[in-house]
C-alpha cells in the first residue's frame, strides 16, 4: 500500500459528497486529481477515475433508494435513450479528437450554469410578485419520501428530456461526464422539479448508464493494460474506493440540510466551476 497516497482518503469523501448532492459525475474532478497532481496516464486516470465513481454513485444510489427520492418511471424513459447513446459514444470515441469534446462539454456545462442561475433568480423575482403562486395545483406528479415529505411537480417537455437523455449519453460514453449535469438542468431548471428528487433520479441514469458504457473501457483498462499500471490503480482506489462509499451516503443527507435554494445557487457556481476547470485543464 502506498500510505503516502492517505490524503486521497479525505479528498474522495469530499469530492462524493459534493457530486451526491448535486448529481454531477464526479470523474470530473478526479481524472483532473489523477493526471495533474498523481501524473497518471489520461487512459489510466480516466480508467481509475470512472471505477471511483461507479463506487461512490453506487453508494449515493442507495442512499437515494432508502429516501425514496428516485422517480424510477421518469429514469427508465431517460434512460431508454441514454444507454444507446452511450454505447454509440464508446464505439466511436476513437475517432474524434477528445480534446475537442471536453471544449464543447466545457463550454456547455459552463454555460448550463449560467443558466440555472438566471433561472433562479427568475423564480425569485416571480415569487415576490406573486405571479406563480396560481400554479400551484397543475402537477402531474405526487412523490412521498421516507421521511413523509411530500413533493408535487410536473415532468415537463419530454421530447427535450429524452434528447438531453440522448446527448449526455452520448457524452459518457465519448468522455465519462455529462448525463447528470443536462437532467440537473432540465429538471430543476426547466420543470422545476425539487431538487432532492432530480437528483436522485439524475444518480439512477447515471449509475446504469456509466455500468453499460463502461464496459468495454474496464475490459481494456483490466486485461490490456501495460505491466506496472494495475498496481499504480490499486494504490490509487484503497485509499479512493473508501472514501466515496462514505461521500455516497454523506452527500444525500447534506442535500436534505440544505435549503433548495442554496442548492440552486451552488449547482450555477458548481457548474461553472466544472466548465473552466476543463476549459483550463486543455491548456495545461
Amino acid at each position: 500500500m502506498a500510505t503516502e497516497l492517505w490524503y486521497l482518503f479525505p479528498v474522495a469523501t469530499a469530492i462524493a459528497t459534493i457530486a451526491m448532492a448535486s448529481g454531477v459525475g464526479g470523474a470530473i474532478f478526479f481524472s483532473p486529481l489523477f493526471i495533474l497532481v498523481l501524473g497518471l496516464d489520461a487512459q489510466v486516470a480516466i480508467g481509475t477515475a470512472l471505477l471511483t465513481e461507479l463506487f461512490g454513485f453506487s453508494s449515493g444510489l442507495v442512499a437515494y433508494f432508502r429516501s425514496k427520492l428516485i422517480d424510477f418511471k421518469l429514469g427508465k424513459d431517460i434512460l431508454k435513450f441514454s444507454i444507446p447513446a452511450a454505447i454509440i459514444g464508446t464505439l466511436v470515441s476513437s475517432y474524434i479528437p477528445s480534446d475537442f469534446l471536453k471544449a464543447l462539454f466545457g463550454i456547455g456545462i459552463l454555460y448550463i450554469g449560467i443558466q440555472i442561475y438566471r433561472s433562479y433568480s427568475k423564480e425569485v423575482n416571480e415569487h415576490k410578485s406573486g405571479k406563480n403562486q396560481f400554479e400551484k395545483e397543475n402537477y402531474e406528479t405526487t412523490l412521498i419520501d421516507s421521511r413523509n415529505q411530500v413533493y408535487h411537480y410536473t415532468y415537463c417537455n419530454k421530447p427535450r428530456a429524452r434528447l438531453f437523455g440522448f446527448i449526455g449519453g452520448a457524452f459518457v460514453g465519448l468522455i465519462s461526464v455529462g448525463l447528470g449535469e443536462l437532467l440537473d438542468y432540465h429538471l430543476v431548471s426547466k420543470c422545476k422539479v425539487p431538487t432532492p428528487v432530480a437528483v436522485g433520479t439524475a444518480i439512477f441514469c447515471v449509475v446504469i448508464t456509466v455500468l453499460v458504457a463502461s464496459s468495454g473501457h474496464f475490459y481494456e483498462f483490466f486485461f490490456n493494460s501495460e505491466e506496472g499500471v494495475m498496481d499504480q490503480v490499486v494504490n490509487v482506489v484503497t485509499f479512493t474506493i473508501p472514501g466515496v462509499l462514505i461521500g455516497g451516503q454523506l452527500g444525500p443527507r447534506l442535500q436534505k440540510i440544505l435549503p433548495e435554494k442554496y442548492l440552486k445557487v451552488g449547482f450555477s457556481v458548481l457548474f461553472a466551476f466544472i466548465g473552466i476547470l476543463m476549459l483550463t485543464i486543455l491548456f495545461i
